[in-house]
């Protein structure tokens, strides 16, 4: 019967029982070997493994019980986990707890009932198969979740690439940056670049959801807002650029939120525009705090959305602060401080929407001048 060539290692001192199960079962397609103790028996198993193990209980020497506790405790898995059927000529409860004690899988009463024995080693030998169809599933996984780590670092080394390294020079201000995404990448980015006109382009994105594909559209955004700035003036027309480009890309299926502030270092004006962002914050020195919302919607959501410009003195001792929606866990800032005096400043920040969480922000900071 060719149906099954699994190999079988019968471990029995009586030289008659091997005989009669090594014939019953090689009838029944399986390949049988023997041995007549169990310290031969560790001998073959380890010179070649078989599918099946079906020993006696009672054997002189090394009987089955301590034969399995040095075969569980094998430094080889796969020996370890070997399927073992134990026969026994004792009968009742305390008989099967022994044998399952003793490492078997399952057990089987003297004088043996061969359709059980069949059926039972059918039964070890599919659960083995499964096992090791398992194992290998998990290997595969494993190798999978592997190469996703190091293509993710990979990502993370390009994506901070693109953060700024360095901060801008503006005579009579301080510029510093931080940035910690929750995971190894994200959907936020910030950066600047000098305007035609002379002024300093502050922007900040968070592009829709997280992982790999938000940090391609991160990637997309600094394009696009360099892009934009090379061929507009405004911070409007820079924004309504990088809307319909982004928009003319994804079709709707994608949106990123975003907000630009515009700065003269000179005088300190802004002009200011939002897309679908949290508000910037402006605190000034004897005055409650200001918010500059965002007037139109999110980037990529609408063709040819309208965007207006806020225009704010950030005078001596003003601050105004911007974010990125925020992720919990995710954290990042982004601080631009004027230098002229240690005390009175005016500064430009990002904000997070909840204390638990901090997403890429930026900030202007302007001493006050004496």
């Amino acid at each position: 019967m060719e149906r099954n060539r699994e190999t079988i290692l019968i471990i029995d001192d009586e030289r008659a029982s091997r005989q009669v199960l090594g014939r019953a079962l090689g009838e029944a397609g399986y390949l049988c070997r023997e041995s007549a103790s169990g310290i031969d028996a560790l001998q073959l198993v380890h010179e070649e493994a078989p599918s099946l193990l079906l020993l006696d209980f009672h054997m002189p020497g090394l009987d089955g019980a301590e034969f399995l506790s040095r075969l569980r405790s094998d430094a080889d898995p796969a020996l370890a986990q070997l399927p073992a059927i134990m026969l026994t000529g004792d009968g009742g409860e305390e008989s099967e707890v022994l044998c399952l004690e003793a490492g078997a899988n399952d057990f089987v009463t003297k004088p043996i009932n061969l359709p059980v024995l069949r059926a039972r080693i059918e039964t070890q030998l599919r659960l083995q198969s499964m096992r090791r169809q398992l194992q290998q599933q998990n290997n595969e996984l494993e190798a999978w979740r592997e190469n996703l780590e190091r293509d993710l670092a990979a990502a993370r080394l390009t994506q901070q690439s693109l953060i700024p390294q360095k901060p801008p020079f503006l005579p009579g201000w301080e510029v510093a940056a931080a940035y910690r995404p929750v995971i190894q990448v994200g959907g936020d980015i910030y950066g600047w670049l000098r305007m035609a006109d002379g002024r300093t382009l502050f922007w900040i994105a968070d592009a829709t959801g997280h992982g790999a594909a938000a940090a391609l559209l991160t990637t997309l955004a600094k394009l696009l807002f360099h892009h934009a700035s090379g061929d507009h003036a405004r911070p409007a027309q820079i924004m309504a650029a990088v809307n319909n480009d982004f928009r003319s890309i994804f079709k709707t299926r994608s949106f990123m939120t975003a907000m630009c502030v515009a700065l003269d270092p000179a005088s300190g004006r802004a002009s200011v525009v939002g897309a679908g962002h949290p508000p910037l914050l402006v605190a000034r020195r004897a005055a409650a705090a200001e918010t500059v919302t965002s007037l139109a919607p999110p980037l990529g959501l609408l063709e040819n959305s309208p965007f207006a410009e806020t225009t704010i003195d950030l005078q001596p001792g003003a601050a105004a602060r911007k974010s990125s929606p925020v992720t919990p866990g995710a954290s990042g800032r982004c601080v631009y401080r004027p230098r002229s005096h240690p005390q009175l400043h005016r500064h430009l920040t990002a904000h997070p929407l909840r204390p638990t969480c901090a997403a890429p922000t930026d900030r202007l900071r302007r001493p006050a001048s004496r």
